[in-house]
């Protein structure tokens, strides 16, 4: 295991999201009742529990569980595994918190879903003391946070990278990575004009009507040098600079820049189209790197592809900042387990062992400045960038009806249901009427 480092240095730059995370409040919580941290003797409870989740093909997941389970024989681990459509987790999580139910006991929440279900009192304040929070990067502790209460324990941290075909672009002549939307639209045309290249379309992000299609809108807008809400939670998407985000994803799709089947894709299908040799570029998560670099012959990019920052309109992109976050229902039997188990799950040992089945990137500060882990892991340093400008999505209580609204707005322009100003337009007056109740 990788010895310990006892200066814990925090990665530069990285407080900045955390700063910025903290400006998108949007509306005021349900209560205004302050909550403190629990201590450990406040959780009672021993036994049984269950974790929900989404599906993790990796497997990596579950080889935390089997161990715990070993160790643990009164102390069960029973995996309740919901629908890969990040929506539809939400949602089944919210029926469950509605009714009070006790059959889910520790949650893996997106980061954005951690203020809504710590406004309504869905979950539950963790000890901090029991969580190694000083040593984890600054921005997954503030996504774990709600009102200056830590409510959750950071699993693991997401930016946005772009996967390209290397060996591809180097046929053409294109020997550095795109840094704005015209030079990856440059760098495809010079790609498609190959023989080898027939049949391959240009880029694809994650465009179907779910929690994806909000994160790559978002990143958009943010990469246009606009922004979804200002410092003061005022919905800000009726602007000529999320018009001029909307328009390149519009455009694209008109064009054929983006094929018209990544109109369903979402982070799985674009993984797979990428990984079969059907796209140039890619915007996805880390996650996807381990299936990609596979060498069983699963991957047809093996050894073809790179990883680079997302473009923008006039450089580098802005990633939102994704990543998921460990808590415990207040409705749950046995939170004392389930805290023993949060702590275990997220450790730092199997954090790095995670590392090598999924490529999920770790929250400790320590891996992204570990010589030997970046070098079996090589886009850790290029995601540390993506982080660096990472700017989170609304941190609003009323969450699910503000990505209802962005998805409905933007998916109905993508489709031409809607011009650009239109859609916009009534995006505005929508996220204007849920900021305001």
């Amino acid at each position: 295991m990788m010895q310990r480092r006892r200066d814990r240095r925090i990665l530069v730059g990285l407080a900045f999201a955390a700063t910025a995370a903290i400006a998108l409040t949007g509306c005021s919580a349900p209560s205004t009742t302050e909550s403190a941290p629990a201590s450990e003797a406040e959780l009672e409870g021993r036994g049984p529990i269950q974790y929900v989740s989404s599906p993790d093909a990796s497997g990596a997941a579950q080889e935390t569980i089997d161990a715990w389970n070993a160790d643990n024989p009164d102390e069960q681990v029973t995996w309740v595994e919901l629908p890969l459509d990040a929506d539809q987790q939400r949602q089944q999580m919210v029926q469950n918190a509605q009714v009070e139910g006790s059959s889910y006991s520790v949650l893996n929440l997106d980061v954005v879903w951690t203020s809504e279900f710590a406004a309504n009192r869905w979950i539950t304040p963790l000890p901090e003391d029991a969580l190694p929070l000083d040593e984890e990067i600054p921005a997954t502790v503030e996504a774990a946070s709600y009102r200056d209460t830590v409510y959750g324990a950071p699993y693991y941290t997401d930016g946005a990278l772009l996967y390209s075909r290397t060996d591809l672009l180097s046929a053409a002549g294109v020997t550095e990575a795109p840094e704005t939307w015209a030079e990856m639209q440059e760098a495809c045309d010079a790609v498609l004009a190959l023989p080898e290249a027939a049949g391959v379309s240009c880029y694809a992000g994650q465009f179907d009507k779910n929690e994806g299609l909000t994160v790559n809108f978002s990143e958009a807008v943010n990469s246009a040098g606009g922004s979804l809400f200002d410092a003061d939670g005022e919905p800000t998407v009726d602007t000529p600079e999320a018009l001029t985000a909307l328009e390149f994803l519009v455009d694209g799709f008109e064009s054929g820049m983006i094929p018209r089947e990544a109109i369903t894709y979402q982070e799985e299908q674009g993984r797979q189209a990428f990984q079969e040799g059907k796209l140039v570029f890619l915007r996805n998560w880390p996650y996807i790197y381990k299936s990609l670099s596979a060498t069983d012959g699963s991957s047809s990019v093996q050894g073809k592809f790179g990883v680079s920052a997302i473009p923008g309109e006039d450089g580098p992109g802005v990633s939102t900042l994704g990543g998921r976050n460990i808590a415990i229902s207040s409705f749950a039997e046995n939170k004392a387990t389930a805290l023993d188990f949060i702590a275990f799950f997220t450790s730092r040992e199997q954090e790095e062992a995670r590392l090598a089945l999924s490529s999920r990137a770790p929250v400790f500060s320590e891996f992204f400045e570990d010589e030997a882990v970046t070098a079996n892991y090589p886009y850790l340093p290029t995601l540390l960038t993506s982080l660096d400008n990472a700017q989170p999505r609304p941190k609003v209580v009323q969450y699910g009806a503000t990505t209802a609204a962005i998805q409905d707005e933007i998916y109905a322009a993508l489709t031409g249901d809607k011009d650009p100003e239109s859609a916009l337009a009534d995006l505005q007056d929508k996220l204007a009427e849920i900021t305001a109740g």
